[in-house]
């Protein structure tokens, strides 16, 4: 039976602010929710419907509710099964960046961008993903729906890119349209990789570190390309070079 009080406390953790006082987050969905669990994610509270429940009645804190209640709790349209929520994961502050290609993220704000960016980056094997503190918030709904479980195995970092660029000796590459077609660049196991902002690209700030412009040729007509799309292209690009 879900409570009232149950309820708003769900709803409240749509906030960052929130999130961040009680140190936990909601997942949604059965792939999501299973990968999470199978990653070791410590669980707070699960949401699920009846068939979910006998299907899993191994996993504690599970509390049996109907459609209408998961509905009422879902950051969704149309809720699936079940709605978990997790304690966050201790993030890595100092990661080695030694011999590895990592992310970098300006101000990608679109959660559902980043969430696909997460995921795309799991599946190249980017271990480290660093961002802006406006870049959206990882434990974001959409985002952690996004990423279909990879916030498991992706560690992100939020600090202060200036700083962190200046303070790192290893090769930055930068995603602009003024640079060389990524097709051409070498294969490379080691550097750092700016993603732009959505609209605007990287921060002016930002851009003396770029040792190595990059960009994607245009083909056709389309004014842009979507960061989490051209993400993938880069990393196919400098991680599987044919």
């Amino acid at each position: 039976m879900l409570s009232r009080n149950e309820a708003k406390y769900i709803q409240s953790l749509g906030h960052k602010k929130n999130r961040d006082n009680e140190g936990c987050f909601v997942a949604e969905g059965v792939k999501v929710v299973d990968e999470l669990i199978q990653s070791g994610f410590a669980i707070r509270k699960i949401y699920a419907l009846k068939k979910w429940a006998a299907d899993n009645s191994d996993i504690k804190d599970v509390i049996e509710v109907d459609e209408a209640g998961l509905k009422r709790i879902s950051n969704f349209e149309t809720p699936n099964k079940v709605i978990a929520v997790f304690e966050k994961k201790k993030l890595r502050q100092s990661p080695d960046f030694n011999n590895k290609i990592t992310l970098v993220l300006d101000g990608i704000q679109d959660p559902g961008n980043l969430g696909t960016i997460i995921r795309t980056a799991d599946w190249f094997g980017i271990e480290n993903i660093i961002a802006s503190p406006d870049t959206a918030d990882i434990y974001n709904a959409k985002v952690v729906q996004s990423t279909m479980g990879s916030i498991a195995r992706v560690n992100m970092i939020y600090t202060d890119l200036d700083g962190f660029l200046y303070s790192n000796k290893i090769p930055v590459y930068g995603a602009m349209l003024d640079g060389e077609a990524v097709s051409a660049i070498k294969k490379t196991e080691e550097c750092f990789v700016i993603i732009g902002n959505e609209g605007k690209g990287i921060r002016e700030n930002i851009q003396p570190y770029i040792q190595k412009k990059i960009s994607i040729p245009k083909i056709g007509n389309a004014e842009s390309l979507n960061a989490a799309v051209a993400t993938g292209i880069i990393l196919y690009s400098l991680k599987i070079k044919i």
